[in-house]
């Protein structure tokens, strides 16, 4: 399906982006991740087939982001995960300075990314960007990641008009076993996933590879664009 493709994925050392690396090498593609730091990005390769480049790149700034595509040349498809994880807060506890640190590398980076990306993609070629459930149903304290998700399904949509013939659309993930959640101790990580998944009408929490398909998906589908398609197991509807 990916035979003489060549996919960027920004964020791609890990979670969603190296599923979605992995995805793409299994269907014959080519494979650049990028990720911002040189140690993560040589131990996501030893994951990928032989061939395939890496790149760290600060994506907060926007200036390395359009070296980086300077660099790098031509390619097929632009998928776009990074970002790091947020924080859940009361709008009363909210502070609002930190608050705006977490739109700059998810939000803004995206935005660079697709700015100085889109130029050099072949024709055919599409941009997959990320957002999650908290703009679809959210709860007490998810006022910032509410607001991102909402902002980046609504620059997808606009981008599928301005940049078209260029397909660009957007996955939501429900909660998804990654390393997202790292922060949490290990057993109440794991409480917090079998409540999920009791909840859930998929009856399980979402994997990486889970989400890595769906990407897959908006590559290989020529008539799907401008389209957020929710990925959780059916979380929105319970």
């Amino acid at each position: 399906m990916l035979q003489s493709k060549r996919v960027v994925i920004l964020g791609g050392s890990s979670g969603l982006g190296l599923a979605t690396a992995k995805a793409v090498g299994e269907a014959g593609g080519s494979i650049v991740i990028v990720s911002g730091k040189q140690s993560r990005v040589d131990e996501a390769l030893k994951d990928l087939p032989a061939g395939s480049q890496g790149h760290a790149v600060d994506l907060s700034r926007e200036a390395n982001i359009k070296t980086f595509f300077e660099k790098i040349g031509p390619f097929d498809h632009l998928v776009y995960t990074a970002g790091e994880p947020l924080s859940l807060t009361p709008i009363d506890a909210l502070e609002i300075e930190q608050a705006k640190t977490f739109f700059t590398v998810r939000f803004w980076g995206a935005m660079a990314a697709v700015k100085y990306g889109h130029t050099f993609l072949n024709p055919g070629g599409t941009i997959s960007l990320t957002s999650g459930t908290a703009g679809w149903r959210p709860q007490k304290g998810w006022g910032v990641a509410a607001s991102l998700c909402t902002a980046m399904e609504g620059f997808m949509r606009a981008m599928a008009v301005e940049l078209a013939p260029v397909r660009v659309n957007l996955v939501i993930p429900g909660v998804i076993r990654t390393n997202l959640w790292s922060g949490m101790p290990a057993a109440q990580l794991q409480a917090f996933y079998d409540s999920e998944a009791r909840r859930l009408p998929a009856g399980r929490i979402g994997e990486a590879g889970d989400i890595a398909k769906t990407f897959l998906f908006f590559m290989s589908n020529p008539h799907l664009t401008g389209q957020a398609v929710v990925v959780d197991g059916g979380s929105v509807l319970v």
